[in-house]
């Protein structure tokens, strides 16, 4: 199986920054997309930012202000979050397309357990 782990949320005041972690760990032979998606109360849960091995895709809400990586030796991926404002109050989710082994089939998609962003005054 495989265990995502998200850090790094919590309250910060309009204008200021996070930086959102999440780790897989488990029985991963190689990962495809990393993503964050967020979802927000009463909202559908939406594409944050996402990347593979070329250019990363986000969210045409938060262009500019967010920037995805990901560290393949350690199967992370960050999210840093700048020019918040109160929009961006929702729980984040991690998600990761991983292959358990080399002789897998395909992908599987796995999901953190989510963490709260709350910015506000």
């Amino acid at each position: 199986q495989v265990q995502l782990v998200e850090s790094g949320g919590g309250l910060v005041q309009p204008g200021g920054s996070l930086r959102l972690s999440c780790a897989a760990s488990g029985i991963i032979y190689t990962i495809n997309t990393m993503a964050w998606y967020r979802q927000a109360p009463g909202k559908e849960r939406e594409l944050v930012a996402a990347i593979t091995r070329g250019s990363p895709d986000y969210g045409d809400s938060v262009k500019g202000r967010f920037t995805i990586s990901r560290d393949n030796a350690k199967n992370t991926v960050y999210l840093q979050m700048n020019s918040l404002n109160a929009e961006d109050t929702a729980v984040y989710y991690c998600k990761a397309q991983v292959r358990p082994a080399v002789y897998s089939i395909g992908y599987s998609d796995y999901w953190g357990q989510g963490i709260q962003v709350t910015v506000s005054s």
